[in-house]
């Protein structure tokens, strides 16, 4: 089955450095130099996948084949469904964080429904456009969530140096691998980039760790590989009300968890390959994928953002071929080759995971010279996301919180440039203008009412509103509450200059607001 070519992609442009080209599916199959690179992509990554299936398997509290299948099967139905091309789909931590209580209270058959319904959610949350609201996403939280990722991923190696399997008698070949592994792929690149670093440090570590006969850590040791391919798998669990409000929340969290993950990997890909990505077909892309991988007995998942900077940054890969290779590959590996596979020590793939993280980290954003140019609020945003995130290893709640203290920070800054000038210089000794000038919302406008004479204007009051903006309900608020404390003195209060915008929510809502006053 020939893979489809995505959505127009954008073409090389001339004298354009390579990291920011990118392909179609039909140039890559067409160009040797290109498919190559694909291929090698693909199968670095899904070396990449398979450690990481089986540890997000553990935490999710299922059997390892579970996460190597929807590793399987999201990989490759994202590679027709989703709309970045490159970009890596599979079992992820996140997602096992959200419903291993599913597998843990209720059985794996519950899990699996809770898959396919956050799929569901997924699709719908996709065709309702919730991709649009990227948009809403501060700079300094993408800055944030990007340091957090890169230091989760950094994090999550430490077992693998320091855990239960490390003891006196491997400790120090173990980290010698890993600092071998580092300098292959740090030196490697500066004298050829035909094979990937990546994939000739896991082969010449594996050889080494077989040679040597090494007692260190492997694959193998993460738990059972699967000896057959995914079969159809239908959940029995009841088709009633009471089963969809167990696993309901549970599914909704995992949906948002998995496109918020999914949208921020993919704008992320989007400025380091310098293209544009179709988000919407991303979102329901991610929840098509989830019903086919639970529809498989997988745990679902979403955008990766380490075998994704395998795959775009370290290996070089462009297009949807090494996304759909990755899966191919990791289902070829685990089933056909699981005894090799199995002999891989997991120093090797520690060490491309910690180059990942160093990649991954805008060192550039912790510079002091950086530090000190930039306003405080955004600094207090980034770090805010990153102490979340990597609190919680949640990234929904790391992203959720810095959307909210830059929300707050905005608002109190935007407060502040509201101002209120009584212009003494009138024609009328009855009459007093005020002019208002600034963006009026809940935040600025609370303070309105106080900035007025009540008692010692004259009868008439005009307030000049033509350098002001009214936003919402709570300004409108104001304004009544100034206009009731004129009239309760005998005198009347005159609006003028505002603009259309403005006038339309008066008209709308002055005087009809009831206990604003």
């Amino acid at each position: 089955m020939p893979l489809p070519d995505p959505a127009p992609t954008p073409q090389p442009v001339s004298g354009a450095p390579e990291a920011s080209q990118t392909y179609s599916v039909m140039a890559a199959l067409k160009s040797p130099r290109i498919l190559k690179t694909e291929v090698l992509a693909g199968l670095v990554v899904a070396l990449a996948l398979i450690p990481e299936a089986i540890a997000f398997s553990i935490i999710a509290g299922v059997d390892p084949r579970i996460g190597l299948f929807a590793s399987f099967t999201m990989a490759v139905s994202i590679a027709f469904l989703g709309g970045r091309p490159a970009m890596i789909s599979a079992a992820t931590g996140a997602i096992a964080l959200v419903i291993a209580p599913v597998a843990r209270d209720y059985g794996v058959d519950y899990f699996i429904a809770t898959v396919i319904l956050a799929g569901v959610f997924q699709v719908v949350l996709g065709v309702l456009g919730v991709a649009k609201l990227m948009r809403f996403i501060p700079r300094s939280v993408m800055v944030g969530f990007v340091n957090a990722l890169a230091i989760l991923i950094f994090t999550s190696q430490l077992p693998h140096l320091f855990g239960d399997k490390v003891n006196a008698g491997n400790r120090w070949w173990i980290y010698a691998l890993v600092i071998i592994g580092l300098v292959i792929m740090v030196l490697l690149p500066r004298w050829t980039k035909i094979v990937p670093a990546p994939l000739v440090a896991i082969v010449l570590l594996t050889t080494a760790t077989v040679v040597a006969a090494l007692n260190v850590p492997t694959v193998g040791d993460e738990g059972d590989l699967p000896e057959s391919l995914p079969s159809l798998f239908v959940p029995d669990v009841p088709f009633t009300l009471e089963t969809f409000q167990i696993i309901a929340p549970f599914a909704l969290a995992m949906a948002l968890v998995g496109i918020l993950e999914s949208l921020l990997t993919a704008k992320l890909v989007d400025d380091v390959t310098d293209t544009h990505s179709n988000k919407t077909r991303e979102a329901w892309g991610q929840g098509a994928a989830n019903v086919i991988t639970g529809f498989f007995g997988g745990m679902g998942g979403c955008a990766m953002i380490g075998q994704t900077m395998i795959n775009v940054k370290a290996s070089g890969a462009r297009t949807r071929i090494s996304t759909f290779l990755a899966g191919v590959f990791l289902l070829i590996l685990v089933v056909g080759l699981g005894d090799v596979v199995a002999v891989i020590p997991m120093a090797a793939l520690v060490a491309v995971m910690i180059m990942v993280s160093v990649g991954t980290f805008d060192w550039h954003s912790v510079r002091l010279d950086t530090l000190r140019r930039m306003p405080k609020s955004e600094t207090a945003v980034m770090l805010s996301t990153v102490i979340v995130t990597v609190w919680t290893h949640n990234l929904a709640y790391g992203v959720g919180v810095g959307v909210l203290v830059a929300m707050v920070l905005f608002a109190n800054r935007v407060a502040h440039f509201t101002t209120v000038t009584r212009l003494d210089a009138s024609d009328e000794d009855d009459q007093r203008v005020y002019a208002v000038e600034g963006e009026l919302f809940f935040a600025s406008s609370n303070d309105l009412v106080y900035q007025f004479d009540y008692s010692g204007d004259p009868r008439n009051i005009v307030i000049d509103m033509t350098k002001a903006h009214v936003w919402d309900a709570s300004t409108v608020a104001s304004l009544d509450a100034v206009r009731t404390k004129y009239e309760a003195r005998g005198k009347s209060v005159t609006i003028v200059g505002a603009n259309a915008d403005t006038m339309a929510r008066l008209d709308l809502l002055a005087g009809r607001l009831g206990g604003g006053h």
